[in-house]
């Protein structure tokens, strides 16, 4: 089995993005840029890639250079990978539901500076709807900004919610202008013989989704 998927998109040939699968191995990767790692917070913050002594608190970064690869994990949150469609700036995005409601998205695009309708996004391993079972507060979050978004929640026996990740990740893109979009169909919590799932083991690893320039 490979150590990761490949995004299944039509970026340019100078861009390299996926996420990696349980058994990865980082070095394996053709990268040759330092990963930009991020403390995590499920927030909004959105910063350029580059060095940095300790992993800032951000949910986001953009690239333009081969020196830095901007990479998120996740382990049932939705990475969103984005590049513009000349391949001269690329980003990544941890989205969970809080970040997704809060517009880490739109954070990432307005750091992008670029045309929408000339970026590319991928959408790597998350939840799938099927499996994401959520309160009130979250589907509530979600319609405060767009309440188109009710569509994306079926609402179960429980007097629950099953939530589309992947649905309101579209629906916030296609909000901003991207068309573009790629990617979705993944299942991290069924399938454990490749991804992390945190709803199905907390104790797990993570996944790390990435997106730079090819090593040269």
């Amino acid at each position: 089995m490979n150590d990761w998927i490949a995004a299944d998109w039509p970026a340019p040939e100078n861009i390299v993005a996926g996420t990696t699968l349980r058994n990865h191995d980082l070095s394996s990767l053709p990268l040759s840029g330092e990963h930009c790692r991020l403390s995590q917070v499920h927030g909004t913050n959105v910063i350029s890639a580059g060095h940095y002594d300790t992993p800032p608190e951000a949910d986001g970064s953009t690239g333009s250079s081969a020196d830095h690869v901007c990479v998120v994990r996740t382990a049932d949150c939705l990475p969103v990978l984005m590049c513009s469609t000349d391949g001269s700036v690329f980003a990544a995005a941890h989205a969970g539901w809080r970040g997704l409601a809060a517009g880490v998205i739109e954070n990432t695009l307005a750091k992008l500076e670029v045309d929408p309708a000339d970026l590319l996004v991928w959408l790597g391993p998350a939840i799938s709807q099927p499996s994401f079972e959520v309160g009130d507060e979250v589907r509530e979050a979600f319609l405060l900004v767009d309440q188109g978004a009710s569509d994306c929640f079926e609402a179960n026996s429980r007097q629950r919610w099953q939530a589309d990740l992947y649905g309101l990740a579209r629906r916030r893109l296609n909000a901003a202008g991207v068309r573009n979009i790629f990617g979705g169909g993944f299942c991290t919590y069924l399938d454990d013989e490749r991804f992390f799932s945190y709803r199905r083991d907390p104790e797990c690893g993570r996944l790390v989704s990435f997106v730079g320039l090819n090593t040269p």
